[in-house]
């Protein structure tokens, strides 16, 4: 619950942070902090100042600032996050970095690109592509998101299924720990094994370790062709299985998308594409590579697909169609939170063979529980997105809907899955994920947490448990 008797922040405090980065950069009235105190969650707290850093040597400033003062902070991108991560549950202060949005370095012949963590990932895609590359990781937020939050989240989108997370497509971080110390982390070079891998162990810390301040991306060449398929089945089973043959096969795609008929249905007011009347549910399925291995490529996605369940299988002939078709996809995030903006969204995990599985057992709990759930998602991961269309306002559906997702988590976890492909835990997920991780290793987390963060200022009850 956000922290309502945190004291005045002192006047040194303010008129230091005021001397880092002027007085244009620092917000202390509650009216033009409100904007600064919520994420894409439900999750809402009002901080006491808002600062906008410009510099790592000034974030560097600001969190020494920070501990002398014993002031809690909390660092936000642009917001996009859906768990909560980086609302100042404790108010304090407030780190903006959208705008530190400069791209430092544009390295083609080494296939790196280096930026500040306020850039946006459609900036990062559009310079990269002025030099025929393109980074990887393409969340549904691309337009507005910043790469900083992508990092901090681990957040990948559709194109992970061939090319990886962040995780996987960052050379090197600048940071500041919760100490104040500067870090420098991994290298210029795809290789390299001195120390630890302390890069990783930032990227999806969700602001608890350090401030992630510039990033070296790794970049991969834009592919000479791309061929997009829809896939329609009569029902849902079929589909998931479906998706495990794909995956079985020698062909990666470049995505693997799933759409129950429930989204399907929700969606037709909000889309282009020409959307079948009798779907229960479909894939969108792409491949990238060079144009004389397309045809051979179409050809297996085409039979591993086939099963008894397979009404159609098309591809789409020109630009426009697989626009629409993207559209489609990326629409349906925000139309359901149209239908139902108070939904209960999980991005739960588990290995594609298991995703049958997943998807009966969600249909039972739907059932079960008087709940409408419309699945979604990255299938190639198994990434499913899950959302109870629910109303929190009513108490009885709101216990229906608690029980409903501690049976989902419990289903997921004991398919060998995971609680979280991409969205992180922030708030939302912190209270279930001992049911994932085990003592030893949450209190390995808690401990290299206390060594970044010595005085528990960095965005304190979120992502770990409290106890253990």
């Amino acid at each position: 619950m956000p922290d309502t008797n945190a004291q005045p922040l002192p006047a040194a405090f303010v008129s230091q942070l005021i001397e880092f980065v002027g007085e244009k950069n620092v917000l202390t009235e509650k009216n033009e902090c409100w904007n600064y105190g919520y994420d894409n969650s439900r999750g809402h707290a009002l901080p006491q100042a808002v600062v906008f850093a410009t510099s790592h040597s000034q974030v560097q400033s600001i969190v020494s600032l920070c501990n002398e003062f014993s002031v809690p902070l909390t660092t936000r991108g642009r917001g996009t996050g859906t768990t909560g991560a980086t609302v100042p549950l404790h108010a304090g202060l407030v780190v903006s970095l959208e705008r530190m949005n400069k791209i430092l370095r544009v390295d083609p012949a080494n296939r790196l690109i280096v930026a500040q963590s306020g850039v946006t990932n459609q900036d990062i895609q559009l310079a990269a592509a002025e030099h025929g590359f393109f980074w990887p990781p393409d969340p549904t937020s691309a337009a507005f998101c910043s790469i900083g939050g992508n990092l901090a989240y681990n957040s990948a989108g559709p194109r992970a299924v061939k090319y990886g997370t962040p995780r996987d497509n960052v050379l090197g971080l600048r940071a500041v720990s919760g100490a104040g110390k500067e870090l420098q982390t991994g290298t210029f070079t795809t290789k390299g094994v001195v120390g630890y891998d302390l890069t990783r162990l930032l990227i999806g810390s969700e602001g608890t370790l350090a401030i992630i301040t510039e990033a070296t991306l790794k970049l991969t060449p834009l592919p000479a062709s791309k061929r997009t398929m829809r896939v329609v089945y009569k029902d849902i089973f079929s589909a998931s299985e479906a998706v495990a043959a794909i995956m079985a096969q020698p062909v990666t795609p470049c995505a693997l998308e799933f759409i129950d008929h429930s989204a399907i249905e929700m969606i037709r007011d909000f889309s282009t594409a020409e959307l079948p009347d009798n779907a229960g549910a479909l894939l969108m399925v792409e491949v990238d590579g060079p144009e004389s291995a397309m045809d051979n490529a179409v050809e297996s996605i085409r039979q591993a697909a086939s099963n008894k369940g397979l009404l159609s299988f098309d591809e789409a002939t020109s630009a426009e169609e697989i626009a629409a078709l993207w559209a489609t996809r990326k629409a349906l995030s925000p139309a359901l939170r149209k239908v139902a903006p108070k939904k209960i969204n999980e991005d739960v995990v588990v290995p594609v063979s298991h995703i049958p599985e997943l998807i009966n057992g969600l249909e039972r709990l739907a059932q079960q529980h008087g709940i409408k759930i419309v699945n979604f998602g990255h299938a190639g991961n198994g990434n499913i997105h899950v959302n109870l269309l629910i109303d929190p306002d009513d108490p009885v559906q709101m216990q229906a809907a608690q029980i409903c997702l501690d049976e989902v988590f419990t289903l997921v976890l004991k398919l060998e899955g995971s609680l979280s492909g991409e969205h992180g835990v922030g708030i939302e997920k912190r209270d279930y994920i001992a049911r994932e991780l085990d003592k030893n290793a949450l209190t390995l987390m808690q401990a290299i947490r206390c060594q970044f963060d010595p005085n528990k200022i960095l965005n304190q009850d979120k992502t770990l448990p409290d106890s253990i």
